[in-house]
């Protein structure tokens, strides 16, 4: 089962015109047992100041089919060391972080919408090549359309 850490935008994306179609289909992939979905105690301090209907999304996916990964001191360091590296200004920490928290959390991939910050090529390499310097693992960085499962999800 793929391990696909989930940040506040793809949970959020489930309610919004443009996003809704692929957030939901992964998280009926994550209902089904189709995917495995990480998630982070800094999307759940992100998702607080979310529509009530956007925090309860969470509670629909079985507990056997999700995790939660604290952040820790060594996922700090990481997210600086992405700011120290360029990927990144400071104003972006909590992006950084769920970066950081995703590779520590051995996640296969990172899902998100934000393409600013996240899903960009430019930035993916950057932190891949951080990560390889300190020896952690490379990450998949996704959007929820990106790693649907094959065909279930395209329009004919």
């Amino acid at each position: 089962m793929l391990n696909v850490y989930t940040d506040t935008s793809v949970i959020g994306g489930c309610f919004d015109i443009e996003f809704k179609e692929f957030s939901n289909a992964l998280f009926e992939e994550f209902k089904n047992g189709i995917k495995h979905l990480v998630i982070s105690d800094l999307v759940l301090l992100e998702l607080r100041q979310a529509r009530e209907e956007v925090t309860l999304k969470l509670d629909e996916v079985p507990a056997s089919f999700k995790a939660e990964h604290k952040n820790t001191p060594e996922a700090v360091d990481l997210a600086e060391a992405y700011i120290a590296g360029g990927a990144l200004s400071n104003k972006s920490f909590n992006d950084a972080l769920h970066i950081a928290i995703a590779t520590l959390s051995k996640a296969e991939v990172l899902a998100s919408w934000n393409f600013k910050h996240i899903v960009n090529l430019n930035r993916i390499k950057l932190y891949n090549s951080i990560n390889l310097q300190m020896g952690y693992a490379i990450i998949e960085i996704r959007t929820p359309r990106e790693i649907l499962k094959p065909n279930d999800h395209e329009k004919s």
